[in-house]
């Protein structure tokens, strides 16, 4: 193996490319390589303050309704729905709303998912279109215009203690600002917290309500909700 070059070229290559990709992740987390590597991160840290509140869960056919009044609407896709397959159906769901006339866009992390790039590459394979799709620093100005943000499978990405809690274990990490928006659904399949292993304060916020279901039956559910709203006209 030492004498064949191209297979030296390609593990030199596949290594600089892991180690930009820790790189990213951690900048994207705000945290150090290693702190990363060593620190027990999903054990919750330090104590974070107490939440207040409640989970308002909704149906899909509110949840469907409220998308059919709205103009502008972000979707914030995440690991989940990665795990539930779900980027096909969201996509089927954002091609009703923009026969609608809505204006239906997609805010990614750079965390989120697994890897840089994750969710990106489950849109494209969905077919959703570039130039809907956007980075965290160009649609956190856009969410305090955002009549709903649906939030599917995103967690500790989405949680605004990072930039409110000082005693948080994310505090400090970028995260896009859907806490901003008018009205947010989120999408989950139940009351788990995130990577970090803490609770998510967007969720107890009296602008967000809480749609359990697995992303594709959620997704489709708010297809046929929407048809329902306005008699199936589309």
């Amino acid at each position: 193996m030492q004498n064949n070059v191209a297979l030296i070229i390609a593990g030199t290559v596949v290594g600089a490319a892991g180690t930009l990709l820790t790189r990213l992740m951690a900048k994207a987390m705000n945290r150090s390589i290693s702190n990363v590597l060593f620190s027990n991160f999903g054990g919750g840290g330090a104590a974070a303050s107490e939440i207040k509140g409640s989970m308002k869960p909704i149906e899909a056919d509110d949840a469907a309704s409220l998308l059919y009044l709205a103009d502008n609407i972000i979707i914030v896709p995440g690991y989940g729905m990665a795990v539930a397959q779900a980027q096909h159906k969201i996509w089927e769901l954002s091609k009703n709303l923009i026969a609608r006339g809505k204006s239906v866009k997609f805010a990614i992390h750079p965390v989120a998912g697994r890897m840089p790039g994750h969710m990106n590459v489950l849109l494209a394979e969905a077919g959703v279109p570039y130039d809907l799709i956007a980075d965290m620093d160009d649609i956190n100005p856009e969410f305090p215009n955002c009549d709903v943000a649906i939030v599917i499978g995103a967690n500790d990405v989405v949680n605004p203690v990072a930039k409110t809690d000082k005693s948080s274990p994310i505090y400090g990490m970028p995260i896009l600002d859907v806490a901003n928006a008018k009205k947010v659904i989120v999408i989950k399949r139940g009351k788990g917290t995130g990577f970090a292993g803490i609770e998510n304060a967007l969720f107890y916020q009296d602008n967000a309500n809480m749609l359990y279901a697995d992303g594709q039956e959620a997704a489709s559910k708010l297809v046929a909700g929407l048809k329902a709203v306005d008699g199936g006209g589309h």
